[in-house]
């Protein structure tokens, strides 16, 4: 047991030198005015698909195609772009499911579905 502390009394001393040696050393760092990111993260992607099937990306009317390719060069640029797929009460299932894969094929990882919570149903848990 003595041994051990004794080892890491050592370990301390020898870091701190270290340290010490790095602050001895003398430059002169620049300086800048302002420190800023490169690029700034992009703002959540929103899909919203309509009643009638229609699918948005940002509210521009696109086809799942166009939202694949344009998904994949947003996901390009910053690979972990989230997206958030708005799907529309009354639309057929079908059209969230062509956007989920449409963002399963642009290697979106970071992915949402936004619902409403029913007003005046009684509190059960599922």
């Amino acid at each position: 047991m003595i041994d051990v502390v004794f080892l890491l009394i050592i370990f301390f001393m020898v870091a701190t030198k270290f340290a010490e040696v790095e602050r001895d050393i003398d430059l002169n760092l620049p300086e800048v005015a302002a420190a800023a990111p490169l690029t700034s993260a992009p703002k959540q992607r929103v899909v919203s698909i309509q009643s009638d099937g229609r699918v948005l990306l940002d509210d521009e009317e696109m086809t799942l195609v166009n939202l694949t390719s344009s998904l994949k060069a947003a996901q390009q640029e910053y690979p972990k772009l989230s997206v958030v797929i708005r799907g529309d009460a009354t639309c057929a299932f079908q059209h969230v499911a062509a956007a989920l894969s449409a963002c399963k094929d642009a290697h979106i990882s970071e992915l949402g579905i936004t619902v409403k919570l029913a007003q005046g149903v009684g509190n059960t848990t599922r």
